[in-house]
């Protein structure tokens, strides 16, 4: 079957060339265009997106296990980092595919959360895509170019650092209590859901925290809450 869309800019920018153009368009592909044009001839991304998580998450931890002498701890929060969906999101706009995602007209229109899910999601299409079409090998020209060359910025900005573990700490420190989280709300469709978590001490909240998975919205939630305590130590 001939591509159905002219992919060879983003190509260029991928710095891949598919043997098979429409892998590259499955993966740019989201569930909602198809229902939009259900005679559309191939699938949604989501298969390639399952494939890709798992691809991605297996180069960046090889790369980080031969470039680093890390315990494992400092290895899964570096991952972690470099692999969420915010920084996925990111990604997304070095890779160029945003023009190129078939969305559908309601989908199109939203900007907000729900679009950093999307671009997030087709990251991981994307590199799914690579490692059908290229191979590890051409999987991993992908991963190296656009995601293990975030890792400078996350270890600047301290991006890995867990700040659960540092909040937890200060808080047994300064109060002996351990902080609970708690689910407030979750958003959106099985695959692309929004979850609010709330860190709280004892019946106080203390921070919250928005993100892709409850791990991403707890790191945030003790980010916000670390936040406050430092504010508040400092005031004393």
């Amino acid at each position: 079957m001939e591509p159905i869309h002219d992919l060879s800019p983003l190509e260029k920018n991928l710095g891949i060339v598919f043997s098979d153009k429409n892998t590259l368009l499955r993966a740019l592909t989201h569930r909602s265009y198809l229902n939009e044009n259900p005679k559309f001839e191939l699938d949604h991304n989501e298969r390639l997106e399952f494939l890709g998580d798992a691809v991605l998450e297996l180069i960046v931890t090889d790369y980080l296990y031969r470039t680093y002498q890390l315990q494992e701890g400092e290895m899964t929060n570096l991952r972690s980092a470099i692999v969420r969906g915010e920084m996925l999101s990111k990604i997304a706009g070095d890779m160029g595919i945003e023009e190129y995602l078939l969305l559908s007209r309601g989908e199109k229109k939203d900007t907000g959360k729900a679009r950093q899910y999307i671009l997030a999601n087709a990251v991981e299409a994307v590199i799914g895509a690579a490692y059908e079409d290229q191979g590890y090998e051409g999987a991993k020209k992908l991963v190296d170019s656009f995601v293990i060359s975030k890792l400078p910025e996350v270890v600047d900005k301290g991006l890995h650092i867990d700040m659960k573990s540092k909040f937890q700490e200060i808080a047994q420190e300064k109060f002996r209590i351990t902080p609970s989280y708690q689910v407030l709300s979750e958003s959106g469709l099985d695959h692309q859901k929004e979850f609010v978590v709330g860190v709280f001490l004892h019946n106080k909240k203390m921070g919250e925290g928005r993100g892709m998975s409850k791990q991403e919205a707890q790191q945030q939630a003790a980010t916000v809450a670390l936040a406050e305590l430092e504010q508040d130590i400092l005031k004393k």
